[in-house]
């Protein structure tokens, strides 16, 4: 089969296509022939040495994918071979084999069927970042209900995977939603796809701004893909009690922060790691995200499918900032 080899931690500039023997699924594993694959910005990290995995070389990325199961390993129950299936988060593409591979081995516990109405494409690309979302919007709390939903949500980085994520499944809860993004275009989209409020994180005062807007309420959580100089307005936003969720920091290291500006509201910051699901809580939550999708009538956000021969245009795509995300195509 061809998979795309990452031979050094020099960045996804280096990847190789190139012919590797098949793999065989293992006990409680599947064997999918992969029709399609979506890129994440923790594959570009991983390649790059920026991310706590270090697995064995050659390594081949990918986390998302969709694909037909040819095979399955002992211990597996019977009904899976010949289906269409997507794979939830597991271990692929981070310490084993991923889906930039024309095959890939992954665990049957981690396949979900596509939901009605969906492509394959669209279920390739959604389950990372709507489960990252989930985690974002959940940790500190169950999904908000009445009267608490009309709390507000604000989302940096709101037109990438997790930021579009954040927006379908907040407007789900019933969370007044502002988005932020530095282009109009996409800032469009965003209010097509429900966002109340959109605003360019360039604005110089845009904690005011915001805060402008939602009067008289302040913001009650942050999904935060971002970080970078404009963190400590993100946290000027917050009311009290508000929490920042931290799934990213595509903006760099935060340059100055005064943890001051959090004790007098018992503000609280978060990490994100859907490392930490298993495979039954991921199926659980992958379970309540399509219920709230098909509820709002949503489904996830594509921006562009490359061909299989194409993954480093498509790496390139993911660096420029997409609306919604990258796919390969590589059946």
């Amino acid at each position: 089969m061809r998979a795309w080899l990452m031979d050094s931690y020099d960045g996804v500039e280096n990847l190789r296509l190139s012919e590797v023997d098949d793999p065989h699924p293992g006990p409680g594993e599947a064997l999918l022939a992969i029709r399609f694959a979506a890129l994440n910005p923790a594959d570009a990290f991983l390649a790059a040495g920026q991310y706590p995995a270090r697995p064995p070389l050659p390594h081949v990325l990918g986390r998302d994918g969709v694909g037909t199961v040819l095979a399955v390993g002992p211990d597996v129950p019977p009904g899976y071979v010949g289906r269409t299936l997507g794979i939830l988060r597991c271990a692929a593409g981070v310490t084993v084999w991923g889906t930039l591979a024309e095959k890939t081995v992954v665990p049957a516990a981690s396949l979900a069927p596509v939901p009605p109405g969906w492509g394959e494409r669209e279920m390739a690309a959604a389950p990372l970042v709507f489960l990252t979302s989930w985690q974002a919007l959940t940790q500190w709390s169950e999904p908000p209900q009445p009267p608490e939903s009309g709390k507000a949500l604000l989302v940096t980085g709101a037109s990438g995977g997790v930021g579009v994520a954040s927006v379908l499944l907040g407007k789900s809860m019933g969370l007044t939603v502002a988005a932020l993004s530095r282009s109009a275009e996409k800032r469009a989209r965003l209010k097509e796809l429900g966002a109340d409020f959109v605003f360019d994180p360039a604005d110089p005062r845009l904690g005011k701004t915001v805060l402008a807007a939602l009067d008289p309420r302040k913001v009650d959580l942050v999904v935060d893909s971002v970080a970078g100089a404009g963190f400590p307005q993100v946290v000027a936003t917050l009311g009290y009690g508000g929490k920042i969720s931290v799934v990213g920091r595509s903006g760099g290291p935060v340059p100055e922060f005064n943890t001051g500006t959090l004790f007098f509201r018992r503000n609280r910051i978060g990490g994100v790691a859907v490392g930490d699901y298993t495979p039954e809580t991921a199926q659980d939550a992958w379970t309540n995200i399509v219920a709230r999708l098909e509820g709002a009538g949503r489904r996830p956000v594509v921006d562009q499918v490359f061909n299989f021969e194409d993954v480093k245009p498509a790496f390139a795509r993911l660096a420029e900032g997409p609306m919604g995300k990258v796919v390969v195509r590589v059946a």
